[in-house]
Formats: structure tokens, sequence, C-alpha cells
């Protein structure tokens, strides 16, 4: 009786294109959030412009810092004339809430290479992390996936920043273009779809509730926190309570 064949081994170079593929499918997925990055790059340009910053500085910090909220918070900051400490500081809350993102993607990559992880996490943005979860949830995410939508929004949020320098004279009055709407909106986007289930849909409800008492209560970005970490807290201890054992 004869054997069975083993299945033949696939080349590396089979995995190295999959890979590919996945990271371009990753970039490519950041497409619509484009127009509402560009938006707020171009806007944050024009208002670091107007607070003294020259161009190099206002690029650099949008390759440097990479984080929208954390950039107008030091651009403010700068404005009234805080010394380095303080805007280290207000920049630092701001971006606080990546602490718990990166906790929260941590176990889908830590398979990866130090190096890799570290890039990831410093390229880590509010929009690449709603695209690379929601893949994981759905459980066809991957590290190559996640990789790639982070890069794809470097491109917009950088060139945006570029953009805002060369044509910051012919912005007059950003405040006009409704920025204050366009990143909620574009979340609250991605988040509908994930709302499937009853615990999905209460923790989301007590997140936003948590969030709109911490502006009401709380300094600067603070609120971002209270609603990260109280949400999880709810989501965790919902889930443990469906999970129970039940008697008989």
């Amino acid at each position: 009786m004869a054997l069975p064949e083993a299945p033949t081994a696939l080349p590396p170079e089979h995995d190295a294109m999959t890979a590919h593929r996945t990271w371009w499918e990753g970039a490519l997925s950041t497409l619509p959030m484009w127009p509402g990055g560009i938006l707020f790059g171009i806007v944050y340009a024009v208002t670091a412009r107007a607070a003294g910053l020259t161009a190099p500085e206002i690029v650099g910090m949008s390759v440097l810092v990479f984080g929208g909220a954390a950039q107008f918070a030091a651009v403010n900051l700068i404005a009234g004339g805080a010394g380095a400490l303080a805007v280290i500081a207000g920049t630092a809350i701001a971006n606080a809430r990546y602490v718990l993102a990166s906790a929260s993607i941590a176990p889908q990559v830590r398979h990866q290479p130090r190096w890799w992880r570290f890039l990831y996490a410093f390229h880590l943005s509010d929009e690449s992390y709603a695209l690379a979860m929601a893949r994981f949830l759905q459980g066809d995410g991957s590290a190559a996936y996640a990789f790639g939508a982070n890069l794809g929004m470097v491109v917009p949020w950088v060139g945006a920043a570029v953009a805002g320098v060369l044509l910051g004279a012919a912005i007059p009055s950003p405040s006009r273009w409704g920025i204050d709407l366009v990143i909620p909106l574009t979340f609250l986007g991605l988040l509908v779809p994930l709302l499937k289930t009853r615990r999905a849909v209460g923790v989301a409800l007590c997140s936003g509730a948590l969030a709109l008492l911490g502006i009401a209560v709380l300094p600067g970005t603070w609120y971002l926190l209270v609603a990260g970490i109280g949400g999880s807290m709810i989501g965790a201890l919902w889930r443990a309570w469906e999970e129970r054992p039940t008697c008989g």
C-alpha cells in the first residue's frame, strides 16, 4: 500500500509575496481615512505657522511626534508661552491613550521581532489601530496588514504638513472647515461595523458616557484615558459575567 505523499513545502518566496500583498492591502485600506487626515494635518500646519513655528519644526513634529492631538496640544502650549517641560508633559498626556492601544494589540504581534514592534509602536495611529483591530477581531488580521495600515497613514499626515506650510497663506480661516467633525465621524464609521453584540454596544455607550463626563470635569485630554480605561474595565467585567459558570 503506497503511503500518501507529504504536502509540498511552499518556497520562502511564497510567504514573502503573501506578506507583501497583505502589507499593501493594509496600506490601501487607509485611503478612506486620507481626506480627514489631510485636512487635519493642513489645519495643524497652518495653526503651527501662526504660533511662530518654522517650516522644518512643523514638518519635523509631524515626522517625529506623529500624533495629531499631541501636536495641537504642543502648538497651543507654545503659542501660550509654555516652557519645554510643559510642552513635553502636555504632549505625553495627549498621547497617553496609545499606551492602552498598544497594550490591546500587543498579543496579536507578540511573535514579531523586537525591532519590528518598536517601529510599529512608533507609527501607531488612531486610524491604523482601528483598521488593524477590526481585522484581528474578525479573525483575518495579520502583522503585515497592521504594519501596512500604520505606514499608510504616514503619507497623508506628513504630506499634509508640507502642504500646510506651502499653502498656509491661502488658508485664512481653518476653523471654517469643520475639522472638529471630520475625525469623530471617521471613527464613528469604523466603530459601527464592530457593534455586533450586546456587549459591544453596551461598552461603546458606557465609554461614550465616560468621555462626556470627563470632558465636563477634567482638563485637557484626560477624558480619553478615563473613557479608555473605564470602557476596558466594563468590557472585561461584562465578559467575565457572561462566561461565569452556571449551576446545573
